[in-house]
C-alpha cells in the first residue's frame, strides 16, 4: 500500500498540543474565512467551478443586486450537474444553488456554530450588518477544544464503506460516482492497492481551474501518497492531522494496514456538536 504512515511526523507532541491549545479561538469571528467570494445567479456552473478552483474554496455566495440570495458549493456541482449528466456551461447557478442562506452571528461560540452546521446541514454565512465571512467544517476543526466528545475514538464517527476507483477511471466517471453517492472523495487504487485519493477539491483545482479535460485519468490528478492513520486515534488527534496537513478527509486503517473507514471534517464537527 502506497501510503504515508510516519506517525511521528503526523501526530502532535506534548509541546505541539500546548502551542495549539494556546492558540484556540472560541468565537465565530475568530475562525471564519474571509473575504466572502460571490457570484451572480445568472452565471453558469462551469464559471462557478472555475472560480472555486482558482480560489481553492468550496463555495460561493450567490449575490443578486445588493443582497445574497443563496450559496453554491462544489457538492452542488457534483450531485446536481455532473451526476445528472448536465452540461456545466448550460447549468445556471440560480437553478443549482441552495437557498436561503444559513446564517450565524460573529459573536456566536464555535459550539453554537457546530450545532447549527449539523442541524441545518450546510456551511454558515457570518452575517452582521453585512456579509462578514464563511464558516466551514475545516474552519471549525482548527479550534476544537479537548472535551469528552473530542477524546472519543474517531472510528465511532467514521463511514465504514470506503468507495474506491481504479486509477485508469476518468475523472468524469469518478466525479459522477461521487455525485451519485453524495460523497466528497474516492480512494484511488492501482492493481487493487490504494495509492491516493481524489476529492471534490481536486476536481476543481487540478482540472476545471486549469482547463484540463474531465476525461483525464483520475490516477493522474489524485493526491498521492494516501495519508492514513490508525482507527484508534481520537477525534482531537484526527482534527490536528487534518488541520496541519490541510485536508478534509482521513482514511483509517486497522493493525493489519487494511482500510476500514474514512472520516471527514464534518464528521469531527458532528462529534463535537453532541
Amino acid at each position: 500500500m502506497e501510503t504515508q504512515r510516519d506517525f511521528r511526523r503526523i501526530f502532535p507532541s506534548v509541546l505541539d498540543r500546548a502551542i495549539l491549545h494556546s492558540k484556540k479561538l472560541y468565537l465565530v469571528k475568530d475562525i471564519m474565512s474571509q473575504p466572502v467570494i460571490t457570484i451572480s445567479p445568472e452565471s453558469n456552473m462551469w464559471e462557478a467551478a472555475r472560480v472555486m478552483g482558482e480560489r481553492r474554496i468550496g463555495s460561493l455566495v450567490v449575490k443578486e443586486g445588493k443582497g445574497p440570495v443563496g450559496i453554491v458549493t462544489e457538492r452542488d456541482l457534483l450531485s446536481q450537474v455532473i451526476a445528472l449528466d448536465r452540461e456545466p456551461l448550460r447549468a445556471r447557478v440560480a437553478d443549482t444553488m441552495s437557498s436561503p442562506l444559513i446564517t450565524i452571528g460573529p459573536s456566536a461560540t464555535i459550539k453554537e456554530a457546530a450545532r447549527t452546521m449539523i442541524r441545518r446541514r450546510g456551511r454558515l454565512v457570518v452575517d452582521g450588518d453585512k456579509l462578514l465571512g464563511i464558516v466551514t467544517a475545516s474552519d471549525l476543526i482548527k479550534s476544537l477544544p479537548e472535551t469528552e466528545e473530542t477524546t472519543r475514538k474517531v472510528i465511532e464517527y467514521a463511514t465504514k464503506k470506503v468507495v474506491t476507483v481504479d486509477g485508469e477511471t476518468t475523472a468524469r466517471a469518478a466525479a459522477k460516482l461521487m455525485g451519485l453517492e453524495r460523497i466528497g472523495s474516492v480512494v484511488v487504487t492501482r492493481r487493487g492497492r490504494p495509492t491516493g485519493i481524489f476529492t471534490e477539491r481536486d476536481l476543481l483545482t487540478a482540472l476545471v481551474a486549469k482547463g484540463r479535460s474531465l476525461e483525464s485519468r483520475v490516477g493522474e490528478v489524485a493526491s498521492s501518497p494516501l495519508l492514513v492513520v490508525p482507527s484508534g486515534i481520537s477525534v482531537l488527534d484526527a482534527a490536528f492531522v487534518m488541520s496541519t496537513k490541510g485536508i478534509r478527509r482521513l482514511p483509517l486503517v486497522n493493525e493489519g494496514d487494511e482500510l476500514i473507514g474514512i472520516v471527514t471534517a464534518r464528521d469531527l464537527v458532528e462529534a463535537y456538536a453532541q
